[in-house]
């Protein structure tokens, strides 16, 4: 029986993750079902609950660990207080009818690795320049009714130490796609992620 993959869809802050996202889930021809993950940070302006994530209070974390429903998690320290993201055993994952797509840390990918099996999870890394990728934060935390900008700068400098190459080598990936342009990117992944289905791989390499 053929089994269903997990797409991890990863990269810095403001490299434009969400919108290639809402483009690989709205391409009919690969099927992808979303998965869901939860956070304690507040929800943004333009954010809908369930929609890019679950926002959920840290007593509702808690209650899902204690019950043994947590996959993966992690914990930032961020300017106010703790933020936790995390993906759980809520149903929503069945690889024996499905393929799957979601946005997750590098973190996130090793731990779903570990969890599910390497030939389950596929890595997707989009990579940006960081000068553009500073602008297009700045712009997004401006349309923020409260901008928290001590946040966004805090984000953008751990990103440099999250997704450094040692990481990115020590979890096996040595493909990216870099995102200059919007739909030459997602035609690539596409092309990229029908392979992975097909169980023919990919020989695309920019890291």
């Amino acid at each position: 029986m053929t089994m269903g993959k997990i797409f991890v869809l990863m990269g810095k802050s403001a490299c434009g993750k969400d919108t290639i996202f809402k483009m690989l889930i709205e391409e009919k021809g690969l099927a992808l079902r979303q998965i869901t993950l939860y956070t304690t940070r507040p929800m943004r302006e333009e954010e809908e609950n369930g929609r890019e994530y679950f926002f959920v209070t840290e007593d509702s974390f808690e209650e899902f660990l204690a019950q043994g429903k947590v996959i993966e998690y992690r914990t930032y320290q961020t300017v106010h207080g703790p933020w936790t993201y995390f993906t759980a055993l809520d149903g929503q994952i069945d690889l024996e009818r499905r393929s799957y797509l979601l946005i997750a840390t590098l973190e996130a990918y090793n731990s779903f690795v570990q969890y599910f099996g390497k030939d389950a999870v596929v890595p997707v890394l989009i990579t940006l320049e960081d000068g553009e990728r500073l602008q297009r934060a700045l712009d997004r935390e401006r349309r923020q009714d409260l901008p928290r900008y001590e946040e966004m700068c805090r984000r953008f400098l751990a990103d440099s130490e999250d997704f450094c190459e040692e990481n990115i080598a020590r979890a096996g990936i040595s493909e990216s796609f870099e995102n200059r342009e919007l739909i030459e990117c997602e035609l690539k992944i596409c092309e990229y992620i029908r392979k992975a289905l097909s169980g023919k791989g990919s020989e695309k390499k920019e890291l």
